[in-house]
């Protein structure tokens, strides 16, 4: 008599904290030997004001990794996303010292101690839908062109280092209202409201854990999202549930089709 073993789903996590860490770069290796020991894959990316990275890997060694990060000092309360995969998305495993977690290519912004007032995904909705809101996708409009919150404003960017140019050019239409930023993860979103408050605007807001745990949490039928999430894996995206979506990925631009 034989059996079938039952396939079991691959755990994926998405996961940062912005946080200072003197000393990140011995980080790397240590990191490196804990996540190939246990067959995690994906990357992570160090740096002074931070971790940031998404990781792939049985339940278990992803459960194993994410108190293994949270032990080191400041990286408690790390935010993280969990989803699964039919297959492994990542090919291998990388960790990488940076000078930024997410390059935004601005000095002296600290979303540590400087960001903006995070929102729960349960209380999204009502925040977007009020009329003095302005709601300002952060992310990159290939990204975009999959879906996004209704009424978003999308800036056009091809990367996050041309976001801050856009907030200086429409600045005035952003004075005296809310603004409501989100990402995929929150990360992004996250150093915009610290740029965003270093030009002195004061009601400025972001999504907790993106676009990634509004989907997790907030049912489809109560939903303000259209369309689907796009992902950096080879998910290509994510849609309520994040159950993986129906995008392709274009292997020349890389770019979602």
């Amino acid at each position: 008599m034989t059996t079938t073993k039952e396939i079991q789903p691959i755990h994926v996590a998405a996961l940062y904290k912005f946080a200072r860490l003197d000393g990140y770069e011995a980080l790397r290796a240590p990191l490196a030997a804990f996540c190939c020991g246990r067959g995690i894959k994906g990357t992570l990316l160090l740096a002074h004001e931070g971790i940031n990275g998404t990781v792939a890997g049985s339940e278990e060694a992803i459960a194993a990794l994410v108190d293994h990060l949270q032990a080191i000092e400041g990286l408690a309360g790390l935010e993280v996303k969990y989803s699964s995969a039919a297959e492994m998305p990542f090919h291998r495993m990388k960790v990488r010292l940076k000078r930024e977690i997410v390059t935004m290519g601005v000095e002296d912004i600290d979303p540590a101690t400087s960001a903006g007032t995070y929102v729960a995904s349960a209380d999204w909705n009502a925040l977007i839908s009020d009329a003095d809101t302005v709601v300002i996708d952060t992310r990159n409009a290939y990204e975009v062109s999959l879906g996004t919150f209704k009424g978003a404003v999308d800036p056009r960017t091809s990367s996050f280092r041309e976001f801050p140019a856009w907030v200086e050019e429409h600045r005035e239409e952003l004075e005296g209202r809310k603004v409501a930023m989100f990402c995929t993860g929150g990360i992004r979103c996250e150093k915009a409201t610290a740029y965003v408050k270093s030009l002195g605007l004061k009601n400025v807001f972001h999504l907790k854990g993106g676009i990634l745990k509004y989907l997790e949490e907030v049912p489809a039928e109560e939903s303000l999202w259209q369309g689907e999430c796009f992902v950096f894996d080879e998910r290509v995206s994510v849609s309520h549930g994040l159950t993986e979506g129906e995008a392709e990925l274009c292997r020349a631009c890389r770019h979602p089709l």
